[in-house]
């Protein structure tokens, strides 16, 4: 590995350290239900996204709620000493991939089968302090030049 890749690598590897997420694996929402609850709280602070979930009437907004207070405590893990208060953490990243689908028959008229697709998802949860979100560009910037 050259030394700019080398250099780099340990930048990212660096950045990954503040950064604290949860994934949840196998979720049984089809993901266009799940996409549509990540869409609203995409960017938001994490406070007010932990309100608008839990009063949202989805069922997808609950999983979403649990997953948002997983990255939370693993933020609290990798920052001890830090008060949550004192921070302006927001959801940085909120992605929503499709799962694998459980394929099941139903019967259908003449002798006939249809499939149904009983679809799941896979979602990862980044929140980040919007102050070291600045702080980071600003020492890319630096570190170009």
């Amino acid at each position: 590995m050259g030394s700019r890749k080398h250099n780099k690598a340990e930048l990212v590897k660096e950045a990954k350290k503040q950064e604290s997420f949860a994934m949840l694996n196998n979720c049984p929402t089809s993901p266009r239900k799940m996409r549509l609850v990540a869409d609203m709280v995409r960017g938001m602070k994490v406070e007010q996204a932990l309100h608008v979930l839990k009063h949202s009437p989805q069922d997808a907004s609950s999983r979403l709620h649990k997953l948002v207070l997983s990255a939370l405590a693993n933020w609290q893990a990798k920052n001890e000493g830090v008060r949550i208060e004192n921070t302006n953490l927001f959801i940085k990243e909120i992605g929503v991939d499709g799962g694998r689908s459980l394929k099941r028959i139903r019967t259908a008229p003449q002798g006939r089968a249809h499939r149904i697709r009983k679809r799941s998802n896979h979602v990862r949860v980044v929140i980040d302090n919007r102050i070291t979100e600045e702080m980071n560009t600003a020492q890319q910037a630096l570190t170009t030049k």
